[in-house]
């Protein structure tokens, strides 16, 4: 195991620096432009300004709009292809939750009213676990049964769970933390319950959307083939400047997987709910057809084990999707060293589950993801160190037209994806430096994790870093 995930870290990096450093190779073989001498002019009847006309070439602009637009392409028609592929494939052995034979098993087999079982894992959440609980209780379509998974508690959340009436599963000898206690929770419960009784993960200091389990029940009631249905996740209020950034990064993810109809990269580990036929196959198919100890439900093994339960199922061919209107609003970061530690347990977490479940057709889309990020940790690093370079060698500054419209088009760009989250956030997104000092934060914890995977670097991590949403993508 540990020298595939060196090799996911190496093809990453590898990757990445040999599209960028193509990139600038091909950038330096393009014809130089002759640049005249910056003409000047007075604004506002008081300061000169020197100013240069001049832009790249016609050719050089529609080439790199081609290259983009290419990309996209390419990278939507096969993910395309992939999904139909996997809808219409009848393979029992290699896929056992693909439609077809989901279909086909549950043809006239009336599963029983759609019931919601909610397992909310926790860990000393004496504070947050009311708050979570009276959300449940306000939604439109009620849980039918909530179980807190009190896992090693020393304060008093067992004490918060009874006193609000709902069920107490302590867990025996766990040190697998989440992932662990809701194994021992689902050994259980889950016997019990039929195709249609669904079972929610919920992490102790979220809370729903009002309409998120009636949403999803609907929608797995209409749809037997659907395995697990995810939220998208916002961010809780405070936190300063740091938590603004946490919440436009957020809302830009939600945005695009509303633009995606729900296709999702990620079951947010903060509220997702699972049809028991999916858990059973994922424990039944661990160390055969995916990674894993046989018997598991979620991989004790696996730092994210939302992410990992997600190539999980998409591996066995289930259908997950993330509809625009289960919503949940989850905890930030408060601080640097927090999200630095959170951020890192994401970064390398999904490298190891690349590194574990290797090359195969579910996962060609997060290799592409990985890339990209190192990709855009090259290039964005290389524009700031320009920007430095540029402002340490020059006397005068010389204003560009071309390039302050496409900075004019990126600002409005960061701005109309933040819209929702209000006029603080539309502020901050629209003065983009302070976002792109944050997007290299992210590049150096994204350069951190991949690096300790090279280097077969032990990871760990601890209770007050495991309540957190997926790895947006392109963050």
């Amino acid at each position: 195991m540990g020298r595939f995930q060196r090799a996911a870290g190496l093809l990453i990096l590898g990757g990445s620096w040999s599209a960028a450093t193509l990139l600038a190779v091909w950038v330096a073989q393009s014809p130089r432009q002759v640049i005249d001498e910056p003409a000047s002019t007075v604004a506002f009847g008081a300061w000169r300004v020197l100013y240069d006309v001049n832009a790249p070439s016609v050719v050089t602009v529609v080439s790199a709009v081609g290259l983009a637009v290419f990309c996209a392409w390419a990278v939507q028609s096969l993910e395309r292809r992939v999904t139909t592929t996997s809808r219409r494939s009848d393979s029992g052995n290699r896929t056992p939750l693909v439609p077809k034979i989901v279909m086909a098993e549950t043809r006239g087999v009336f599963a029983g009213p759609i019931t919601i079982t909610v397992l909310i894992p926790a860990h000393n959440e004496e504070d947050c676990l009311a708050a979570t609980l009276t959300s449940l209780r306000e939604q439109s379509h009620p849980p039918d049964r909530i179980v807190v998974v009190a896992d090693n508690c020393t304060d008093a959340t067992v004490d918060v769970a009874r006193a609000a009436g709902v069920e107490v599963f302590e867990t025996v000898g766990n040190r697998d933390k989440k992932a662990g206690g809701l194994n021992q929770a689902l050994a259980v419960i889950l016997p019990s319950h039929g195709d249609n009784d669904l079972v929610m993960v919920m992490d102790a200091d979220t809370t729903l959307g009002p309409g998120f389990l009636e949403s999803a029940a609907r929608r797995m009631a209409a749809d037997r083939a659907l395995m697990a249905v995810g939220g998208l996740f916002y961010g809780e209020p405070g936190g300063g400047l740091l938590g603004i950034f946490q919440r436009n990064e957020y809302t830009r993810y939600a945005r695009d997987l509303r633009r995606r109809r729900g296709m999702v990269f990620v079951l947010t580990g903060t509220a997702s709910v699972f049809r028991p036929r999916a858990l059973r196959t994922v424990a039944a198919e661990r160390g055969r057809l995916i990674p894993g100890v046989p018997g598991q439900y979620f991989d004790t093994m696996a730092l994210t084990e939302d992410n990992e339960i997600t190539i999980a199922l998409k591996s066995l061919g289930g259908i997950v999707v993330s509809p625009a209107d289960c919503t949940v609003v989850t905890e930030i970061m408060t601080t640097w060293r927090a999200l630095w530690v959170q951020r890192l347990r994401w970064q390398r977490g999904a490298v190891e589950n690349l590194g574990a479940y290797g090359l195969r057709t579910q996962t060609w889309r997060y290799w592409i993801q990985q890339l990209g990020l190192g990709y855009g940790v090259v290039a964005l690093s290389s524009y700031l160190a320009l920007i430095v370079i540029t402002a340490i060698s020059v006397r005068d500054v010389v204003v560009f037209p071309f390039w302050l419209g496409v900075g004019a088009v990126f600002a409005a760009e960061r701005v109309i994806t933040v819209w929702k989250g209000g006029w603080t956030a539309r502020l901050v997104a629209a003065l983009v430096l302070p976002e792109l000092c944050y997007a290299m934060f992210l590049a150096i914890v994204y350069v951190k994790g991949v690096a300790d995977i090279t280097g077969a670097r032990t990871a760990t991590w601890h209770y007050a870093d495991q309540h957190e949403p997926p790895l947006p993508v392109g963050s």
